[in-house]
């Protein structure tokens, strides 16, 4: 039905909006704090974007990527991450001409076919942060350190952090062929997917929802005994980190993330109460992505948080505020002549950065007067045809019933 939103996507309406922008302001302030600037990039890039960045033994570039062909045959796709298109825009920017480390931030829809439930919908919203040209393991921290702030400056509790490393080219093959070898003697107990998996890209059989419980997969190789120095000494030096900042963790052999980009560095938050989709935020390093789009080799470490995840968990918590309308007066006019008196008025007001209405609908005074009452506006500005002769305005307080007659130039003043 045309009266119906696609499946999978949804309205936000206006008594929502308000706890949405609640959070873009704290994203905005925190970022400012921790020295990120704002970055928006184009909703749809080309799709060979995603399919070298993401990877394309991911179910993200395998199964949910809206992907179309443009007028000009070209194929382009709705973004399902905004990594990728940071990394891109850097690049044709040249914002590596600075020099240093460069940190972004973002807000914005994403696009994943995927099936639509509680905090996993088609169209999501992700704030991100990206830190472009640092390798220190340090700036791994303050990025797992923001995000973890982020979440606790708005209340949430029963929040955990899950840290691992995925390693890194050097290592990583070597893991990779124990993988293997350790998934064959297991294929038969296997979901499809994963059968799949075993050929392309093995880790991702770690993060199986379907395969995830089965008594094998406890017994499966650790990435642990395999790192290479260099691999080692950036997760311990990460975790000496987080501990220094106060931050509480557990290390997660089986915590690979769903995109192929990562290297060292992953990790997760997670809010236990949402059940399967636990996951509020989570990113990790990904030091040859920016070669694979074309760049030099250059490293980089970042993260994203759902929304929509997060609203339902301040939901969830009791967290979000009870909504009402701000309205300082709502005018009340009776007669043509009083009618073009009190618009004057109303916008008088709003030049002033008073909040104010009126009904528009001809209604008599008494039936204005109810409307008032119920816009929860604190004032009744009532104008009649006295009120034009003597240049003043009727203020009436909705919340004592106490009223008075005002100069016209003085209400403002008054109301303010």
């Amino acid at each position: 039905m045309l009266t119906n939103a696609p499946r999978g996507t949804k309205d936000i309406l206006p008594e929502q909006v308000r706890n949405w922008l609640r959070l873009e302001n704290k994203i905005r302030e925190l970022c400012a704090l921790y020295g990120y600037e704002e970055i928006r990039t184009p909703t749809f890039e080309h799709t060979e974007l995603f399919s070298r960045g993401i990877g394309e033994g991911t179910d993200v570039v395998e199964k949910e990527m809206y992907t179309f062909t443009d007028r000009g045959d070209r194929s382009i796709t709705l973004r399902p991450e905004n990594t990728a298109s940071v990394v891109r825009a850097w690049l044709q920017n040249k914002l590596y001409a600075n020099a240093g480390l460069t940190k972004l931030f973002y807000i914005g829809s994403m696009f994943r076919y995927d099936r639509p439930q509680a905090g996993r919908l088609r169209e999501f919203h992700q704030f991100g942060v990206e830190a472009l040209g640092e390798k220190n393991p340090a700036v791994d921290a303050e990025i797992i350190l923001l995000a973890w702030e982020f979440l606790h400056s708005l209340g949430l509790t029963e929040l955990s952090l899950k840290i691992n490393t995925v390693g890194c080219p050097e290592c990583r093959p070597i893991y990779r062929r124990k993988l293997t070898e350790y998934f064959t003697e297991n294929a038969d107990d296997l979901c499809a997917d994963c059968r799949r998996r075993l050929e392309k890209n093995p880790l991702r059989i770690l993060d199986c929802k379907v395969d995830r419980d089965k008594d094998f997969m406890e017994d499966a190789p650790r990435i642990e005994t395999c790192l290479c120095d260099d691999c080692r000494e950036h997760f311990n030096a990460l975790k000496k980190f987080l501990t220094a900042a106060g931050v509480e963790f557990t290390v997660d052999s089986r915590l690979v993330r769903g995109l192929d980009y990562y290297t060292k560095t992953a990790f997760e938050i997670q809010y236990a109460p949402l059940g399967a989709q636990s996951a509020v935020a989570g990113g990790g390093r990904y030091d040859g992505l920016i070669r694979e789009l074309g760049g030099d080799d250059t490293p980089a470490v970042g993260f994203a948080a759902g929304l929509e995840r997060i609203l339902l968990a301040l939901e969830l918590q009791g967290l979000l505020p009870a909504q009402t309308k701000k309205i300082a007066a709502f005018v009340v006019s009776g007669g043509s002549a009083a009618e073009v008196y009190a618009f004057k008025l109303l916008t008088d007001l709003r030049r002033q950065n008073i909040s104010a209405v009126m009904d528009f609908a001809k209604k008599s005074m008494k039936a204005q007067m109810k409307s008032a009452a119920k816009s929860g506006a604190k004032f009744a500005l009532i104008v009649g045809d006295d009120e034009v002769a003597s240049s003043t305005v009727t203020v009436k307080n909705l919340e004592t019933a106490a009223q008075e007659q005002v100069p016209i130039a003085q209400v403002a003043e008054k109301i303010s």
